[in-house]
C-alpha cells in the first residue's frame, strides 16, 4: 500500500497542477489543516529537482498567507472558531501559557516554531489572540517558513538522488520516521509546551 501511495504522489508531483495543490495544502495547513507541506514538497523537489525554488517559494507565500488567516481566526474569532480549534487538536491546556509567552517571547516562539514539526497554526492563533504585532508575525513568518522550505528544497536538490533512492529502498522506514515526526510534533505542543 505504501509503495502505491508513494507512486501516486510522485505522479502527482510531477503533474501541472501539483504547485497549486502544494499551494492549497500550505495555506491550510498554517490554519486549520493536520498535514504539513511538507509531505508535498519532498516528492514534488525529488520529481522535479529544477523547480526546487519555485516549489519553495510557493510554500513559502502560501503558508505565510494562510498564517495571516490563522492570526485572523485568533485575533477576530478566537471565541468561536479559533477555541474550536484549538480544542479539536487537543491544545487547550498548553494553550494559555503558550498565548502569556507572547509577552516576552513572541519573536522567538514564531521563528522557533515555525521551523520545527510543531504545528504552525498553533503559532498562528495565538499569535492573533495574544494580538501579537501583526508586521513583526508576517516578517517571521517570512523568515521561519521560507527558511523551512527553502532548506529543505535545497537539500533535496543537491543530494536528491541518493535521498530518492534511499527512500525508495526503505519506504516504510521513511513513511515511518515522518509520521512519527509529525505526531511528535503534536505530542510535543501537547505534553511539553
Amino acid at each position: 500500500m505504501l509503495r502505491r501511495l508513494y507512486d501516486w504522489t510522485m505522479g502527482l508531483a510531477s503533474r501541472p497542477n501539483a504547485l497549486a495543490v502544494l499551494g492549497l495544502v500550505s495555506f491550510a495547513e498554517s490554519s486549520f489543516f493536520p498535514i504539513p507541506p511538507d509531505a508535498m514538497i519532498v516528492p514534488m523537489v525529488l520529481a522535479r529537482p529544477d523547480r526546487a525554488w519555485r516549489i519553495a517559494l510557493v510554500a513559502t507565500i502560501a503558508s505565510v498567507l494562510g498564517g495571516i488567516l490563522g492570526y485572523a481566526i485568533g485575533y477576530y474569532l478566537f471565541e468561536t472558531l479559533g477555541q474550536s480549534l484549538i480544542q479539536l487538536y487537543g491544545y487547550q491546556d498548553k494553550f494559555e501559557a503558550f498565548k502569556r509567552a507572547y509577552g516576552e517571547w513572541g519573536l522567538w516562539i514564531i521563528l522557533i516554531k515555525g521551523l520545527t514539526p510543531i504545528p504552525y497554526k498553533l503559532v498562528t492563533i495565538a499569535s492573533g489572540a495574544a494580538a501579537f504585532d501583526f508586521p513583526v508575525f508576517v516578517l517571521a513568518s517570512i523568515v521561519t517558513r521560507g527558511l523551512r522550505f527553502f532548506i529543505v528544497a535545497a537539500l533535496l536538490r543537491r543530494f536528491g538522488e541518493p535521498i530518492r533512492d534511499f527512500v525508495e529502498r526503505r519506504l516504510t522506514l521513511v513513511a515511518t520516521a515522518f509520521l512519527l515526526a509529525i505526531v511528535g510534533g503534536f505530542l510535543i505542543v501537547r505534553y511539553v509546551i
